[in-house]
């Protein structure tokens, strides 16, 4: 089941949506065969009206994996500001990214590919 899961800045976690209609709100999930999405339009309105919309998403299939096993394997940590960037970036490098094979997103609002 493909998912679109985006940061909730009012309940501080991240709402799951499925067909156009958020069915979850989590503190933390992970998805696979990921997607990440900005929409300009959405992303021209926050630059515009300097004021935050649900604009950006990654897009995934849900998947598990134990905490165990995700400490042990390296990962790369991504970051979207609609002020600096038009796409999700690699934080080390700002390099553009529109697709990874894992992503988890934390429970501190924290987004990592792996």
């Amino acid at each position: 089941m493909q998912v679109q899961v985006y940061r909730n800045l009012h309940r501080n976690c991240w709402s799951v949506r499925y067909n156009g209609r958020v069915i979850n709100h989590t503190d933390s999930v992970d998805l696979k065969n990921a997607k990440l999405v900005v929409q300009p339009a959405g992303r021209a309105r926050v630059l515009r009206e300097n004021r935050k919309n649900v604009h950006a998403y990654i897009q995934g299939t849900v998947t598990l994996l134990s905490n165990d096993r995700y400490n042990n394997i390296p990962k790369q940590k991504i970051a979207y500001n609609p002020y600096k960037y038009d796409s999700f970036v690699l934080v080390d490098t700002e390099e553009p990214i529109a697709y990874a094979n894992n992503i988890r997103l934390t429970d501190n609002g924290e987004v990592y590919m792996y």
